[in-house]
């Protein structure tokens, strides 16, 4: 397998040209911090995961997570590289320095994601989940629940996990049954089942801090009765050190297709003496509690699929420069050529290189505007919520979906060595299968983006970024390598705001049709989204060909936004029947004709 090498360069062109992080710095919140600590600290990072973590991939993936008696074994080599990010300090930076956070921006958070995320998904996973809990705990945890629970969560000396879903209440979370009995000491027996529980348990960190969805008893039905729980793996010393062991078990974990190192367990909450748990937030409040953390974590399973195309290509590249085989045209007869030199190859590479420059703008402009809402004040961070808003299931959606498609593409470039275990390509193929369908499905994804973010101000949200989307386009046709780039760019927002139109149109008149185009409009908006994002880093990179970028860095970056331009952004033309055809073909046949 391929060394993985972090694309620092990548992201500080995107820091720097793309997402104007210069901007977000000069927030209040961020007055403390540079865009030269900011760059320094993306090398520092990307040096610790190359040489800790990215060596633990395939070793993860060999070895996996195993069970026994109760209790989840990782591997060796995580264990090791896990002491190490800790004492690193690297999990902390985003978070409020009153529990021992850095202060940096939600954007600088995504770089070491993607970092962390490329050179070993699996591994990753643990701090995600557990960032997430530090999320729900900073916005809703009381200030003894914080004072308690932060400050080693932020250190990563105790992870966090997230308990919704039941056998029976996968998408649908109001059907979930645990149940929350009040002690009378402001304490609460938890009891149920929860299954798909990301390192429910294992044996990196001291303690594992569970954030349980349950309902207390005479809870209202649906997700209205369901309440948020803290069940520590450990009772909490008055020293702050683990104590006794609470009424958690792991019954089994799952035998998965990929991320095979990352635990997916099966928690029983009180099948003794009952769980004990304390309330987070207020009663009943425990989807809106979970909702709160929600963009984030979206966000963050979309970066998965852009940084294992980043891992894939990295490895594609280097194959196509190595493997020989046929003679390419142009080279002398009688001798074999690198594949590298055929041009199917060549366009499987482009389309790589073209798509993870797309994805890795959307994500850090989408993060960047996590940070501008949030930090931001008045108009100008209502406005970014919104863009925050429609963004997320974009992000989430087409990144995912391009996790699969470009890892597919590396595999296809390695031919039959790419369907071998031998190679390793084929692991990223199958560990980025999973996020297109957790943190909601990309199908759930697409009906969010038409059922709420398509309202918002009645379509007017989505119709100001497709007008900011045509001036781009404009400014583009001004370069006359880009002129392609700016009619295709041009016409694909405007059939982007033909099917908006017809959507907001007939999804007052059934909400099928609307249902039935969401998949396909999700594509088309994102592309035309992502196309306005390359058209910006096309100008910029034309602006800085002569500047102090690395040779020839600036002049690969309009060629991959020309590649983009010409060859990717076209299909939006096509998708804009597929969004407008609506629902009556899907309904045509009976279930049993289904069979046919």
């Amino acid at each position: 397998m391929t060394d993985y090498k972090p694309p620092v360069e990548d992201i500080e062109f995107v820091f720097d040209h793309v997402i104007n992080l210069d901007k977000v710095l000069t927030l209040p919140a961020f007055a403390e911090i540079d865009g030269d600590t900011v760059s320094f600290l993306v090398g520092e990072v990307g040096r610790f995961i190359a040489d800790v973590v990215a060596p633990i991939n395939r070793d993860g993936d060999e070895t996996g997570a195993r069970w026994h008696d109760g209790e989840v074994a990782t591997p060796e080599s995580f264990r090791t590289a896990y002491r190490q990010f800790v004492d690193s300090g690297f999990g902390a930076v985003p978070f409020d320095p009153e529990y021992g956070g850095g202060g940096f921006p939600w954007t600088m958070a995504i770089a070491i994601q993607e970092m962390l995320t490329s050179a070993c998904l699996s591994f990753s996973l643990c701090p995600l989940l557990t960032q997430g809990a530090i999320d729900a705990l900073m916005h809703h945890g009381s200030e003894e629940q914080r004072a308690t629970y932060l400050p080693k969560m932020l250190t990563g000396e105790w992870t966090g996990t997230m308990n919704l879903t039941e056998p029976q209440a996968g998408s649908d979370v109001g059907a979930l049954t645990t149940k929350a009995e009040p002690v009378g000491d402001g304490s609460y027996r938890i009891s149920g089942q929860k299954i798909y529980i990301t390192y429910g348990d294992h044996d990196m960190a001291d303690n594992i801090v569970h954030l349980v969805l349950a309902r207390t008893p005479d809870a209202a039905p649906g997700t209205r009765g369901i309440s948020m729980f803290l069940v520590p793996k450990y009772f909490v010393n008055d020293d702050g050190s683990p104590g006794d062991r609470n009424d958690v078990t792991c019954v089994s974990i799952e035998h998965k297709m990929g991320i095979h190192a990352s635990p997916t367990c099966v928690l029983s909450f009180g099948d003794n003496d009952g769980a004990i748990g304390w309330l987070i937030g207020e009663e009943g409040a425990g989807m809106r509690n979970m909702f709160t953390m929600m963009n984030n974590a979206r966000l963050s399973v979309g970066l998965q699929g852009l940084a294992l195309a980043e891992r894939a290509y990295q490895q594609s590249l280097s194959y196509a420069q190595e493997r020989v085989q046929g003679t390419a045209v142009g080279a002398e007869p009688g001798t074999k050529s690198p594949i590298i030199d055929h041009a199917d190859v060549r366009r499987m590479l482009m389309t790589q290189r073209a798509w993870i420059d797309a994805m890795r703008y959307l994500v850090y402009e989408n993060a960047a505007a996590i940070d501008r809402s949030q930090r931001g004040e008045g108009e100008e961070a209502e406005r970014q919520r919104e863009w925050t808003d429609l963004l997320i299931p974009l992000t989430k959606g087409l990144c995912t979906d391009l996790g699969n498609e470009m890892t597919s593409l590396a595999v296809q470039i390695h031919g039959g060595m790419g369907y071998v275990e031998e190679t390793g390509v084929a692991q990223h193929y199958r560990d980025i299968r999973i996020a297109a369908i957790y943190e909601g499905t990309n199908g759930i994804q697409a009906a969010d983006l038409v059922g709420r973010k398509l309202s918002m101000r009645d379509g007017a949200v989505i119709h100001e970024q497709l007008d900011l989307i045509v001036e781009r386009a404009k400014e583009l046709d001004g370069h006359e390598r880009f002129a392609a780039f700016s009619s295709n760019l041009e016409q694909a927002a405007e059939a982007a705001r033909r099917a908006t139109d017809w959507l907001l149109a007939k999804r007052a008149q059934n909400q099928n049709h609307a249902l039935a185009g969401s998949t396909p409009y999700l594509r088309m908006l994102g592309t035309v989204v992502c196309g306005g994002l390359v058209a910006k880093a096309a100008l910029a990179a034309a602006e800085l060909a002569d500047g102090d970028l690395p040779d020839g860095y600036a002049e690969a970056r309009m060629v991959s936004a020309k590649f983009f331009g010409e060859q990717i952004l076209p299909s939006v033309l096509g998708l804009e029947r597929a969004v407008t055809a609506g629902a009556d073909d899907l309904f045509a046949l009976s279930p049993d004709q289904l069979a046919y």
